[in-house]
């Protein structure tokens, strides 16, 4: 088994939640590919004692640590002296690094000459293996000590790291691995709980090819995730094909898509295989159906457009929804919904047209349509089906589960499902 390593990301703007932490997300996907797992993941602010505490104690445990960010011009760019300091190692200029950085710098165009503090990632532990930045100002940093505990520091500009990483990370611990991986696939599913998943996996709930299965709820619904550790690449590859293979299979219509294939995509590749356009009328979820489906490339060649038809004076004067029906069953109802989806369906030439309208919260609930409540209804080709649900979360979940189902209602209908 490949050793592992721990992670530690640097940075108060990522303890302040400012700052997303993309960047232990793409070394654990980029080392597990390689088969080297993440035995632990730390984040500490840009302050020395914590800085050191955090790679000892990961030293101590694993013996190989992967630091990010701190290596930067500013006085909080701590990273570099503080880990020669641990490492018992003098700080030396390195006359490569500052000649490179002159150079970088005239080559952007930027005049005057090189800020004195930029020199400060011209500085080096004794006996530190320099790696090369492609993508910036700041060189990564190998440290290894008598015991062959190792320290490799990365900057946190993610565009410099991911190409480090590619270039220079990967590489090396492949060199020293034990020929395994670490991979997973992902069977997406929607309209189905967790749990109801569970009951149709039968014997496969847990284990599928001897392999760990994990449910992923979210707001598109479960991912089933199967993972492959300490096989060889084409063992691994094998048993996730047949594992994602036996999960489709038993979950049925339910399964949409593999890894990270998303539902607006999958929905576009129907229409165009089948060679229908949509069109969108949207209450409740204001226009983010058509921006879910117009985020996917070549989404122009299927989607026609669309009304927000978020007043009912919108919905009466450009969809011709009845203003009988409103007064009677009220703008949240299956009657509008229907004649929304008819109507943009109508006015823009679609074969497919979609009305959502709905209650998103947080307030503007009834005993009768509490918050949650959204009907659906989708037109295919003349041919009406839908849907009324409550759904859960706040405003912002139930807009995105609105639309999911919306999706898979012309999903099913372009298969031809039961819905």
């Amino acid at each position: 088994m490949a050793q592992s390593v721990e992670i530690v990301t640097i940075g108060d703007e990522l303890l302040l939640g400012t700052t997303v932490d993309t960047n232990a997300v793409f070394l654990a996907r980029a080392l597990g590919e390689i088969g080297v797992p993440i035995a632990r993941r730390a984040t500490v602010a840009d302050n020395e004692h914590d800085i050191a505490d955090a790679v000892n104690q990961a030293l101590e445990r694993t013996g190989g640590v992967i630091t990010t960010g701190g290596l930067g011009p500013t006085a909080d760019d701590l990273t570099r002296p503080v880990l020669a300091r641990l490492f018992g190692r003098e700080l030396r200029e390195d006359p490569a690094i500052v000649a490179a950085l002159h150079a970088l710098w005239a080559s952007r165009g930027r005049g005057g000459a090189l800020p004195p503090s930029n020199l400060q990632q011209a500085l080096v532990p004794e006996g530190a293996e320099v790696l090369a930045n492609g993508q910036g100002t700041a060189p990564g940093l190998r440290l290894t000590d008598d015991q062959g505990r190792w320290v490799i520091m990365l900057p946190g500009v993610p565009r410099e790291l991911r190409h480090m990483t590619a270039t220079h990370i990967v590489p090396w611990l492949t060199e020293r691995g034990s020929g395994t991986v670490l991979r997973s696939r992902n069977v997406r599913t929607t309209s189905i709980a967790e749990s109801a998943l569970a009951e149709k996996l039968g014997p496969l709930k847990r284990e599928v090819e001897g392999l760990p299965l994990a449910y992923l709820p979210g707001h598109d619904g479960v991912d089933l995730r199967v993972t492959a550790r300490g096989y060889p690449a084409a063992e691994a590859a094998r048993r996730l094909d047949a594992a994602v293979a036996q999960i489709r299979d038993a979950v049925g219509t339910y399964a949409y898509a593999t890894d990270g294939v998303s539902m607006p995509a999958v929905v576009l590749d129907m229409c165009l295989a089948h060679g229908d356009t949509i069109a969108v009328a949207e209450s409740c979820t204001g226009g983010l159906l058509g921006a879910r489906l117009t985020e996917v490339p070549g989404s122009s060649r299927v989607v026609l457009g669309g009304v927000i038809a978020y007043a009912n004076i919108v919905k009466e004067q450009e969809l011709g929804v009845a203003a009988d029906d409103i007064e009677m069953h009220g703008a949240v109802s299956e009657p509008v919904a229907v004649q929304m989806a008819r109507g943009v369906r109508g006015m823009t030439g679609a074969t497919i047209g979609v009305g959502i309208t709905g209650v998103a919260g947080p307030d503007g609930g009834t005993p009768d349509k509490p918050v949650g409540t959204v009907w659906i209804a989708i037109d295919v080709r003349g041919e009406v089906t839908t849907n009324r649900a409550i759904y859960i979360g706040d405003r912002a979940e139930v807009r995105h589960r609105a639309t999911q189902v919306a999706m898979d209602l012309i999903r099913r209908a372009l298969l031809g499902m039961a819905t």
